[in-house]
């Protein structure tokens, strides 16, 4: 029987490898641009560190792990019959892959705290697990690729994020809008509703606006027990256009008995001022647009400060980057009020959309920039100087292993993609000279030698 492998993950043959480290390493040069460093955790983490901060849910999408050896040797019989399946996996599994980066990351801040400068920014490149049902664009392993600034209240950290978010899709060549709001002004909003104490109702009813529509939002938010004079009140708010000065103005005056709502108006008017006041990106492209969005909410009891989604003008797709303000990330293990904020890149996501919009660059799928091909003994002796020489000055280059004939050679740099062929047959090695076919204009032409490097470069 053919060799497969488990629901929800997938081979990555070697050009999707190489596009898929494409968007790995620009994200990572970005990061680094900005100062943040590197750290990795392991993919395995003590269950008592994963299990309750997910949510009920969130438990039953972990990944547990055997433990090792003699796995029931402390369970009875009768507790095997009564098969309490929670209670049995707390005694034969100990350990769990992990399920997002930012738990993980919160237990590495709290137990390495005395060795950290805060603030301390980090960013994570990881593969995560969940035990979900697997569908189109939803896997059981997938990558995240998160940056986080814990151990600092200030706004700064806000506006480098979104800078963050803006360069690395700049690079990438899509064209998105970047949203933003608060965690505060939605509180206002439930409290000038009079309906203070339903805000993650109405706040999870008016994220799904773009889904489901204004009417549905209505009808969730009337099956949630808001009055329609409080939904009343909400529809202005939803349904408010115009430029983020404009919504700004309109949302102070909303908002005048509110001061939590208030605060977070002064919060994000401070991180649109800061990023207005930049200059233009050295390369003359235009800055993408960030636009304060009153629906947007994501995961509000997580989040409390500003929050960030960013979706692709261009694709029909979910959101491909998120994050925002949290207060209390380490709380969760003892370490209370250490504020943080973050985002977090949808590398999959990402990977679709450039694939859609055919914007991955040719040499993100190249291997190699040159391909010897193999002529015999004297020959390949000479094609592995050149190679080496090639490959000093940080070209990749490789020699053909076997001496067969010439068509099928080319075909093999036909199928990789090579963008030159060296030939150098018995005429070549008695000149000095290299044959050079440039493949994709089907142009030869013969170049000294020590000129190789600048032909092909």
């Amino acid at each position: 029987m053919k060799p497969s492998i488990p629901k929800g993950t997938r081979d990555f043959g070697p050009v999707e490898t190489a596009r898929r480290n494409y968007i790995f390493n620009t994200i990572r040069d970005v990061y680094a641009l900005h100062g943040f460093r590197q750290i990795e955790t392991p993919a395995l983490e003590n269950l008592s560190t994963l299990l309750g901060k997910y949510g009920e849910e969130g438990d039953k999408l972990l990944f547990k792990v055997l433990n090792s050896g003699d796995f029931l040797s402390k369970v009875t019989d009768a507790e095997l019959a009564e098969r309490d399946i929670p209670r049995l996996a707390a005694r034969i599994c100990e350990k769990g892959l992990r399920y997002d980066l930012t738990v993980p990351f919160a237990r590495y801040v709290v137990q390495h705290r005395e060795e950290l400068q805060m603030p301390f920014k980090r960013y994570q490149i990881q593969p995560v697990w969940r035990a979900d049902r697997p569908q189109k664009g939803r896997y059981r392993e997938f990558y995240q690729c998160d940056a986080d600034v814990v151990g600092s209240d200030s706004l700064l950290n806000e506006v480098e994020l979104v800078q963050i978010m803006d360069d690395v899709f700049r690079r990438f060549g899509i064209r998105v809008s970047i949203k933003l709001n608060n965690r505060k002004i939605l509180t206002g909003i439930a409290e000038v509703m009079g309906a203070a104490d339903k805000i993650i109702a109405i706040t999870v009813a008016i994220d799904k606006l773009d889904k489901i529509g204004l009417d549905a939002v209505n009808e969730e938010l009337r099956t949630a027990g808001i009055c329609d004079d409080a939904i009343a009140k909400l529809q202005p708010v939803i349904g408010l256009a115009g430029t983020n000065e404009e919504k700004l103005r309109t949302m102070r005056a909303v908002l005048k008995d509110s001061e939590v709502g208030l605060k977070g108006l002064d919060e994000v008017e401070f991180v649109l001022n800061a990023l207005e006041a930049l200059p233009r990106p050295a390369d003359g492209s235009s800055r993408n647009a960030v636009e304060l969005d009153l629906t947007l909410a994501r995961g509000l009891n997580y989040y409390t400060g500003c929050i960030f989604e960013v979706k692709a003008l261009d694709v029909e797709i979910g959101s491909i980057t998120g994050g925002g303000r949290y207060d209390n990330l380490t709380g969760i293990f003892g370490l209370p009020g250490l504020s943080g904020v973050g985002i977090s890149f949808g590398a999959d996501r990402i990977y679709d959309v450039l694939t859609q919009l055919d914007l991955f660059p040719a040499e993100a799928a190249q291997s190699v920039r040159v391909l010897f091909l193999n002529f015999g003994a004297q020959e390949v002796a000479r094609c592995l100087v050149l190679a080496q020489m090639v490959r000093a000055a940080g070209v990749p280059a490789e020699v053909y292993p076997d001496t067969v004939k010439m068509k099928k050679q080319m075909a093999y740099a036909n199928a990789l993609g090579v963008p030159f062929v060296a030939i150098v047959g018995e005429d070549e090695l008695r000149r000095d000279i290299v044959a050079l076919k440039d493949m994709r204009s089907g142009e030869q032409r013969e170049v000294a030698a020590g000129g190789l490097l600048a032909a092909i470069s």
